[in-house]
């Protein structure tokens, strides 16, 4: 009996033995049965829906990106309850970076502003000019896709009469290049030339008054003063920006124009938009 028992004990465990093989060997092949069913399945669904939409490319082209974001910036303007005519960009920093104040040049045309004097204490853009042009340029194209046809007027103020160096932009604006010269050097000459026509007889020391000395100052100009300076940098002074010109002028700070973005530049133009300014009163 122990013989039977004990074969009997191992045919058992021989048939428990094959019940788990084909127990894994079914679980295999349904795992794999139905990996297969999903992906076809999920194949049947994504493919259609996927050719069923164009390319990506056609839809939305680089250049219509940045047509939309001109408008934006034009209707952010628009948006405004009050926008500066005139602007001036004042870079109180010993190391300017032209692309920075390209930058702000092209945003400032496109939300609508009509002048853009940029001026620094050294007169670092008034002798690379060209470069700065240059760079507002290459922006202008990169930002706003504006073709060279479309041109802004740009002027450099030389001895205090304006002369109209070039035409490089758009946006139906004038940009300024200042550096400290324009503002003292034409006030000494308006004074030169008052003392002369005392000298000469011409007039009075009575008629001499601030209306007479501020028609010469805004003889032949066209250019309103300016109603914002944005001032870059961390130094508390106006260091010469056209003083005779600000009498009336919102002055807001900020830390630096490298990597300013343009929604400092938004920023900075609603604190002006709802400020209150007194004119004097």
């Amino acid at each position: 009996m122990a013989i039977v028992y004990e074969f009997v004990w191992q045919v058992l465990h021989v048939l428990l033995h094959i019940h788990r093989t084909l127990i894994t060997w079914f679980r295999l092949r349904l795992r794999n049965w139905n990996g297969q069913l999903w992906s076809r399945a999920l194949t049947a669904l994504i493919v259609p829906i996927a050719l069923s939409f164009p390319n990506q490319k056609n839809i939305v082209p680089a250049p219509g990106k940045r047509v939309g974001r001109r408008y934006r910036w034009g209707a952010d303007g628009k948006s405004l309850e009050k926008l500066p005519d005139h602007i001036g960009l004042l870079i109180a920093e010993e190391e300017p970076r032209y692309t920075d104040i390209a930058n702000l040049v092209v945003w400032c045309m496109a939300v609508g502003i009509s002048y853009v004097s940029v001026y620094d204490n050294y007169g670092v853009f008034r002798r690379n000019n060209s470069r700065l042009m240059d760079e507002i340029l290459k922006q202008q194209q990169e930002l706003l896709d504006l073709e060279g046809s479309k041109q802004l007027s740009v002027e450099f103020l030389n001895n205090g009469t304006d002369k109209q160096d070039q035409q490089v932009l758009s946006c139906q604006s004038v940009l300024k290049v200042l550096s400290p010269e324009d503002g003292k050097l034409r006030i000494v000459q308006a004074a030169q030339q008052l003392c002369r026509a005392v000298e000469q007889r011409e007039k009075t020391s009575k008629d001499i008054n601030v209306t007479m000395l501020d028609s010469l100052l805004r003889e032949s100009k066209s250019t309103p003063d300016p109603d914002l300076v944005l001032k870059f940098g961390p130094v508390e002074s106006t260091l010469g920006f056209l003083p005779w010109h600000i009498r009336l002028t919102e002055f807001i700070s900020l830390p630096s124009h490298v990597d300013v973005s343009y929604e400092d530049l938004f920023s900075a133009l609603q604190r002006y938009a709802s400020c209150e300014q007194r004119l004097g009163k």
